[in-house]
């Protein structure tokens, strides 16, 4: 099953990940479009240590979506694209987010407990690197590799943990 409990020592939070939000790419030289405009990006969202208790149970919940596979289909498909228009996220990222939405729901389903820890009522982020949370150091730290950019997979990336009680209440 693609998610795993964190220790509190395996999560990295390093507020500074927001910047990359930020960070000019092609054709946004501002950065990301929604920097800004949804309650889920920087600068609004909370940071993950404010939103969720890092000193009970949490954990990280994940899709390998096959991108080199994706792309050879794609290659397939439409010999003459360049390679930036085979990877496009636009053919991709919709579906891989699908897949990572069915991971969350079989955590929620069926893991009602996990090594003696009941998950009930746990609070899930489908972006927790707008929250500030280091995803390639945290999933490095539990055997998730990363590929920067992407070759052979993609992967996504939940965080799932109880509220923080002191957020709840606001």
């Amino acid at each position: 099953m693609p998610f795993v409990c964190l220790t509190p020592a395996q999560i990295v939070v390093r507020p500074s990940v927001r910047g990359l939000c930020v960070r000019p790419y092609e054709g946004h030289p501002r950065g990301c479009p929604n920097y800004g405009k949804r309650a889920t990006c920087p600068p609004d969202a909370p940071l993950l240590s404010t939103a969720f208790d890092l000193s009970a149970p949490a954990f990280l919940i994940w899709n390998v979506f096959p991108f080199g596979a994706h792309v050879a289909a794609m290659r397939a498909k439409h010999p003459e694209w360049s390679p930036r228009q085979l990877g496009c996220c636009l053919y991709w990222q919709g579906t891989a987010r699908k897949q990572l939405r069915a991971e969350i729901a079989r955590f929620r389903l069926d893991s009602t407990r996990y090594d003696g820890v009941s998950i009930g009522g746990y609070a899930v982020t489908t972006c927790p690197e707008a929250m500030g949370l280091d995803v390639t150091a945290t999933c490095e730290n539990v055997g998730v590799h990363l590929e920067w950019p992407p070759e052979t997979s993609a992967v996504q990336v939940a965080f799932a943990g109880r509220a923080n009680p002191r957020q709840e209440a606001r």
